[in-house]
């Protein structure tokens, strides 16, 4: 039996509604947001975009940000991670390409600092109550807090990277925290540079990587055109930014002291432990921010020279020829920026100087 011509007309409509629809050009910027990691996803895209197109990218965004929650997190007792944690020590246990990655770059910066950034911190992260253990947040027991700094440390963790595979030596607990965001950040980038788009900034929780400019249908002619990102300024009680800089084809991540931490008989305890001491740091270092090509190593190096603060990280940065933007307390209140040599020659002496900062 046919049917009625009425009705495959109203098919044939229903049809090419559906396809408009997909085909609908949206204005630009497109952006996608929503909560991840305990923090927030924003991305932002300026190639022009069909509805059909930017719901394709959302839906892969989203499944990019999965898999790497479903590897590297501590508070998914299915992950990968969360199994490796688990498993007796001296055990090998095969890895993913990605899980290997992130732990080798962990391993390199925790080498080349000297111990100041380590992942297999968790126990402490934990004990501290910053960590998947639900804990109050209150000063641990000195009995307790001696017994997991005696056991961590890098050699606790080795690595065959061949193999594509790991164990730990010792029963510590790795952590990813320091460096998770920022190997997500890289994944997200390069999931839109597989889907061939040229212009966009990824924000995760404040890790960012930018391609391209903020304005594609303008070209790409003077700085103005660049992402323009913002680096906060230590303030408890709100968002502000203190810089803002023009970025393109670079990532930026940002460690700082003044969102998480609790506060006990007027003392305040950083989320930011010392591997080296198990306690919080007490310094005059706020923040710091690291550009590099790779947001995972630019979150890695970003924890660790917050760990040795302002002076002892400086160094580092020097020596290891990092792009690095820091904030100081001053003891009358205020505060003070610091940049490396770095950082000088990615935005040049005349925007440093308009910008107020101090070379070091």
């Amino acid at each position: 039996m046919k049917a009625p011509a009425s009705l495959l007309f109203l098919c044939l409509v229903l049809l090419l509604a559906g396809c408009s629809e997909r085909d609908r050009p949206l204005d630009s910027p497109v952006r996608f947001e929503g909560a991840v990691f305990g923090s927030f996803y924003q991305v932002t895209i300026a190639d022009p975009l069909t509805q059909g197109q930017a719901r394709a990218l959302e839906e892969g965004i989203l499944e990019v940000l999965e898999a790497v929650d479903l590897s590297m997190s501590t508070y998914i007792d299915d992950s990968e991670l969360s199994a490796f944690n688990q498993l007796p020590v001296g055990e090998w246990q095969p890895l993913s390409d990605e899980l290997m990655e992130v732990l080798a770059i962990s391993q390199a910066v925790a080498d080349q600092s000297d111990g100041a950034f380590d992942v297999t911190v968790g126990g402490l992260v934990n004990l501290w109550s910053f960590g998947a253990e639900a804990r109050p947040r209150e000063i641990p027991d000195n009995e307790r807090l001696a017994e997991r700094l005696e056991i961590i440390g890098v050699d606790a963790l080795e690595l065959d990277p061949d193999g594509l595979q790991a164990r730990r030596t010792r029963d510590v607990f790795i952590d990813l925290g320091g460096v998770a965001k920022g190997h997500a950040t890289d994944r997200v980038a390069a999931f839109l540079d597989r889907e061939g788009v040229a212009h966009y900034l990824v924000n995760l929780g404040g890790d960012l990587i930018a391609r391209g400019y903020r304005d594609a249908s303008e070209g790409a002619d003077g700085e103005a055109e660049r992402w323009r990102i913002g680096v906060e300024a230590p303030l408890d009680d709100r968002q502000e930014a203190q810089y803002v800089l023009p970025i393109g084809d670079i990532s930026l991540a940002t460690s700082g002291d003044y969102r998480n931490y609790f506060e006990e008989e007027g003392q305040r305890f950083s989320h930011t432990l010392d591997p080296r001491s198990g306690w919080p740091i007490t310094h005059r270092l706020a923040s710091v921010s690291v550009l590099h090509p790779s947001n995972a190593w630019a979150d890695a190096w970003a924890t660790a020279l917050m760990v040795l603060g302002e002076e002892e990280g400086m160094a580092l940065a020097r020596e290891q020829e990092l792009s690095v933007l820091m904030i100081v307390r001053e003891e009358e209140g205020g505060w003070t920026s610091r940049v490396s040599p770095a950082f000088v020659d990615a935005f040049g002496e005349a925007r440093v100087a308009e910008l107020g900062l101090e070379v070091h």
